[in-house]
């Protein structure tokens, strides 16, 4: 059926559950054109004029909350930052040059004052171990661990163009145990972040949004050059963020960015978060990697990639079951270079999605200023390339046209291998990727690949605007019945969670959802995350767990971890953990169980 067909279409009917949280005393930072303020739970205020040329600094993160058997004490006033250098003085003075007279006018994809707004607005501080509040249900045992959920947290505010894409990686983490739980916040400390901490401000340039025509980006670009060539910083320490994702492989926990290397992190027995450094697994793993990598849960495997604006522009690998690299297979057959966010594996297969969105640096320099952009005259393809590949030598590429991917969900082998199916968000809209999120929309498919004749067969799955959808990760590489997917309201903002059966597509073609469950008038939430009750069980039913997800409130600036019955018809409420904090939104989460954190 065509997507765009008005009965496919067509409206369902849907469970509207509000949820509703008590009263809470956290902090919201709201930006405007001309200010941003700081509220605390007094009531008193802390405003900073975005008209000062040096960056706000964050405050010093506030001790832990004392427990019954500390007393309260006063803590000393903390020690003021020494004032910046001379040099960083000058290149901070070049940099409010660039930013005030030669950046063209900010589009809005990249105007601070937009991007910034509601909860998407950064948090100040980083936030210690907090002990939080169960206010509805009871936390099921097998959520003991940690949900870690990553997304972008500027550690300056921004003084130029910002794009979401842009911001510091931000775990916040709720360490859950015995049916209590504690919040901590911390900041991935990549080597960009500790060089900009150690100077005081901005060190290098966004990659989304620092580039906006050739005058602003040679002036960028040799200020770059200056401060690499006055020690600042040192490039070959990785120069990218680690804000989009995370990944636990080989018994270790890592932020994925794909701008550079993984960082290592752990979750410490009180919930507290270390970043343990920057992995290249033995000088084998070179530039970057994919911030999704695919674990079998099966073998113990890993398989991941790695994309950029050169030839090879895709690099494909693996890691066994130790987490040690496995040598690279270079991908030449693709032969410009694509924006490759993500991609799935079968138990014979890796399949990547070559699509419209392209990396154009030559556009970033002297067109729209963005790293990314749409080629409508390009047809989609999908490689499919044996999953413990040598060499390039046995991909096959498939024209799938008006398919655009950035997500994958999951692929499996059928017919004894001579069919591929991959199930996936198509955006419609691809052109509006980076410059108009709020238009976007995205339509599940499921893609069926004949290996045998080459014919390709593809059809949706479900009618809404859905993204971030996850399985049960037992799953990853086989053949699944359910996936969880966020609402797009319109996207960014994600408003609830739906959960498909995508057996049902095989036969009639009809829309697959079959549970609905949205947040509630002014709460949106992000990515869910399954986590099964019985992991290690065999004969336990592929749905038989819980969603978990963060949802704030926009009416009340109340932040919670909300977990919700996955089989159930209205995806119900199980247990629902008042934050000490808000969270702002982000980008994917990960569960880990206790007995993983402990092998940390």
């Amino acid at each position: 059926m065509d997507p765009f067909s008005s009965s496919f279409l067509s409206s369902f009917s849907l469970s509207n559950l509000p949820l509703t949280l008590p009263p809470s005393t956290s902090s919201v930072l709201r930006i405007s054109a001309v200010r941003i303020e700081e509220k605390p739970p007094t009531s008193t205020s802390t405003t900073t004029r975005t008209r000062t040329p040096q960056p706000s600094r964050r405050q010093i993160p506030s001790p832990p909350y004392p427990t019954k058997t500390k007393p309260i004490s006063t803590n000393p006033p903390p020690t003021p930052k020494p004032p910046p250098s001379l040099a960083v003085t000058i290149f901070n003075a070049f940099d409010d040059i660039i930013n005030t007279f030669i950046d063209p006018p900010t589009r809005p994809s990249v105007d601070p004052k937009h991007v910034l707004a509601d909860n998407f607005a950064p948090v100040v501080d980083e936030l210690p171990p907090t002990k939080c509040t169960v206010v509805s249900g009871v936390l099921p045992p097998c959520l003991d661990g940690a949900y870690i959920r990553n997304g972008p947290n500027p550690q300056f505010l921004p003084r130029g163009p910002y794009h979401l894409f842009d911001g510091d990686g931000m775990l916040h983490v709720i360490r859950i145990s015995d049916g209590g739980a504690t919040l901590c916040s911390r900041y991935v400390k990549t080597y960009k972040f500790t060089i900009e901490e150690k100077t005081g401000s901005p060190v290098l340039p966004n990659v989304f949004s620092g580039f906006n025509g050739l005058r602003a980006s040679a002036a960028r670009g040799a200020l770059s050059a200056v401060r690499t060539l006055t020690g600042m910083f040192d490039p070959s320490n990785g120069i990218g963020l680690a804000n989009p994702s995370l990944a636990f492989f080989g018994d270790s926990l890592y932020a994925l960015g794909e701008s550079d290397l993984p960082y290592a992190v752990k979750v410490t027995a009180d919930g507290d978060v270390v970043t343990l450094g920057r992995r290249d697994f033995d000088g084998k793993l070179f530039m970057s990697m994919t911030a999704h990598p695919k674990v079998d849960y099966e073998t113990g495997e890993t398989f991941a990639f790695r994309y950029g604006p050169v030839p090879p522009f895709l690099t494909y690998f693996r890691f066994d079951s130790e987490g040690r690299k496995e040598a690279d297979v270079p991908v030449f057959s693709m032969t410009t270079p694509s924006f490759l966010h993500d991609f799935a594996i079968t138990r014979k297969y890796a399949v990547f999605a070559e699509i419209q969105l392209g990396m154009n640096p030559m556009e970033m320099i002297f067109g729209s200023g963005s790293p990314v952009g749409a080629n409508s005259s390009k047809i989609p393809r999908l490689g499919v390339i044996p999953r413990y590949a040598k060499d390039e030598s046995e991909i096959r590429w498939f024209e799938v046209p008006g398919f655009n991917i950035i997500h994958a969900i999951n692929a499996w082998d059928e017919d004894g291998g001579d069919t591929v199916v991959m199930v996936a968000p198509n955006i419609l809209s691809v052109e509006h990727t980076l410059e108009r999120m709020d238009l976007i929309h995205a339509s599940v498919e499921r893609v069926r690949i004949d290996l045998k004749t080459g014919f390709v067969s593809r059809h949706p799955v479900a009618s809404r605007n859905l993204d971030f959808a996850v399985i049960n990760p037992k799953y990853a590489g086989r053949k699944n019945r359910y996936v969880y997917a966020a609402i797009g309201d319109p996207m960014p903002k994600i408003s609830g969670v739906v959960k498909l059966d995508v057996s049902m597509s095989e036969s009639d073609r009809c829309d697959c959802t079959v549970a609905t469950r949205i947040f509630g008038p002014g709460c949106y939430g992000g990515e869910p995350f399954f986590v099964a009750k019985e992991p290690n069980n065999p004969e336990a039913e592929e749905d038989d767990g819980y969603l978990v997800t963060y949802v704030h409130n926009e009416n009340t600036a109340e932040s919670s971890f909300l977990v919700m019955d996955a089989k159930s018809p209205n995806l119900e409420t199980v247990a629902v953990v008042k934050l000490p904090r808000r969270v702002p939104y982000g980008f994917h989460g990960l569960f880990v169980t206790e007995t993983n954190l402990k092998k940390l």
